[in-house]
C-alpha cells in the first residue's frame, strides 16, 4: 500500500493509507535504515512511503519503501555530526514564524531559513507575530523588515494572537496547499495554529521570564488536514539552524538578490568576499543589496560546520 507520513515519534510513524483512507502506526524494516542516508531521520513528516499491513494486526505495518521527495527542508543534526535531520519533505511552501521580542528571533536565523528552503525553490512566507507588543520604534524596525524581505521575494506578515491580527490573510494563504511552520520555540507558532484551525487543540505555553526562550510545546512533527484540501506540518521549535548539503561555493545562488549579480563577477568561482571586482560587494556598497543580509552570508561561509 502507499501512504503518507503524517506524524513521526522517531521509532514509530502514523500512516496514512492513500488506499484505504485508514491509519496505521508503522515501523521501518530494518534494511532502510541502513541505507546509507546521512540523516538521522530516513523518514519524515510528508514523506510518501509503500507499506505492508501486519496480517496480526489490522492498524500495524512495516514501511518497506520511501518514496522519491520532491523536495524537503533539512538542517545539521544536533546529535550527531556530519549528519542532517529533515524537517518535513514534499512541501508547497514554508512559513517561518518570528518575533522581534518574547523571544527575539536574529536575522541570521531567518536568513538560514530562507537558503535551505531557496536550494529548493521552496516559497517562504516569514510571520512576524507579537506584533501586539510592539512599540514605535519596533513599528518602524518591523515596517523596514518587510520593505527588506518583499524586495528579495519573501513576503512578511505582521501577525498577533492577542488581537488576531494578520490572521485573516495567513489562512488565506494556506489554502490548498501543503505548508510546513517552523521557527524558534515561543515564538507563537501554536497559538497561530489554533487560531487558524480551533479543532487542532495545540498545546501552548509561556515564555521562559530566565532566558527570554520558548518552551518547547510540540514534541514531533505532526501534519494536520483542514477543509478545502489544505494541510498544515507543525514542527518542533528550532534553536539553531545550521546549514546542510550547501558547498561554499554554492551558498550565494540561494541568496536571490545576489543569484541576480552572479555572471556580474570578474572570477566565475567568485566567493564575494575580497575578490577584486566583485559586483556582489559592490552591490553591498551601494545599499542595493542590504547589508544584514551579506552578514548572514559571510556568516554562513566562515562556519564550516554550517555546511557538509
Amino acid at each position: 500500500m502507499r501512504g503518507l507520513i503524517i506524524k513521526t515519534t522517531g521509532s514509530f510513524y502514523e500512516v496514512l493509507s492513500q488506499d484505504n483512507g485508514q491509519l496505521y502506526t508503522a515501523t521501518l524494516r530494518g534494511k532502510l535504515k541502513i541505507s546509507g542516508l546521512k540523516v538521522t531521520n530516513p523518514i519524515a513528516v510528508g514523506d510518501f512511503v509503500h507499506f505492508e499491513e501486519d496480517p496480526k494486526n489490522h492498524e500495524k505495518g512495516v514501511i518497506y519503501e520511501i518514496a522519491a521527495r520532491t523536495n524537503y527542508i533539512i538542517r545539521n543534526s544536533t546529535h550527531k555530526t556530519a549528519h542532517g535531520h529533515i524537517i518535513a519533505a514534499n512541501i508547497d511552501q514554508a512559513v517561518l514564524v518570528a518575533t522581534l521580542v518574547q523571544p527575539r528571533t536574529s536575522l541570521g536565523f531567518i536568513d538560514r531559513f530562507l537558503v535551505t528552503a531557496e536550494a529548493f525553490r521552496i516559497p517562504v512566507i516569514i510571520v512576524l507575530n507579537k506584533s501586539d507588543v510592539y512599540d514605535e520604534d519596533m513599528e518602524k524596525y518591523a515596517q523596514a523588515l518587510e520593505n527588506m524581505y518583499a524586495n528579495i521575494g519573501y513576503p512578511l506578515l505582521h501577525t498577533s494572537v492577542v488581537n488576531e491580527k494578520g490572521i485573516d490573510t495567513l489562512k488565506s494563504t494556506l489554502k490548498g496547499k501543503k505548508t510546513l511552520f517552523s521557527g524558534h520555540s515561543g515564538v507563537g507558532k501554536s497559538s497561530l495554529l489554533n487560531l487558524i484551525s480551533p479543532g487542532l487543540g495545540q498545546k501552548t505555553q509561556e515564555v521562559s521570564n530566565f532566558a527570554q526562550k520558548g518552551v518547547h510545546t510540540t514534541t514531533f512533527a505532526e501534519m494536520f488536514r483542514l477543509p478545502e484540501d489544505t494541510y498544515i506540518i507543525d514542527t518542533p521549535g528550532i534553536k539553531e539552524l545550521g546549514i546542510n548539503e550547501i558547498a561554499s561555493e554554492e551558498l550565494s545562488h540561494y541568496f536571490p538578490e545576489m543569484r541576480a549579480l552572479l555572471n556580474q563577477c570578474k572570477f566565475n568561482n567568485c566567493l564575494h568576499v575580497n575578490e577584486p571586482q566583485c559586483m556582489v560587494r559592490t552591490a553591498v556598497e551601494q545599499s542595493r543589496i542590504p547589508l544584514s543580509r551579506y552578514n548572514s552570508y559571510l556568516s554562513m561561509l566562515e562556519n564550516e560546520d554550517n555546511r557538509r
